[in-house]
């Protein structure tokens, strides 16, 4: 297989303060902002670019970012805190659970204890 992942991006009318939200909630930097794409670097995996568009797609997002934390309800509580919006709370039979949030855009995105 030849492809990788090299970013997710994130649709916004105003990108750089969404990329600077989502740099101070997972560990980012901004490396690169040329007023169309603003490009955050994160310390593992794929960077996090919001662009900027005239339209974002309303309603619920067709992709979105599943993340994972050792403790899913103090990070929960600290992204509501930072400006996230509770959505809704999920759980399998199993005892799988998460969180659905929204970003400062409306952007949806889960958070689920990490293994």
């Amino acid at each position: 297989m030849a492809l990788t992942i090299d970013a997710i991006t994130i649709d916004s009318r105003d990108p750089r303060p969404l990329a600077e939200w989502w740099a101070a909630q997972l560990g980012g930097r901004i490396t690169s902002d040329d007023g169309q794409f603003v490009v955050v670097a994160l310390p593992a995996g794929p960077a996090v670019t919001v662009q900027r568009v005239e339209d974002v797609t309303p309603g619920k997002n067709r992709l979105h970012l599943d993340l994972g934390a050792p403790d899913r309800e103090a990070e929960v509580e600290r992204l509501v805190a930072a400006g996230a919006s509770l959505v809704a709370e999920h759980s399998l039979a199993g005892g799988f659970t998460w969180t659905v949030l929204a970003d400062p855009d409306g952007n949806q995105f889960c958070v689920a204890a990490s293994d």
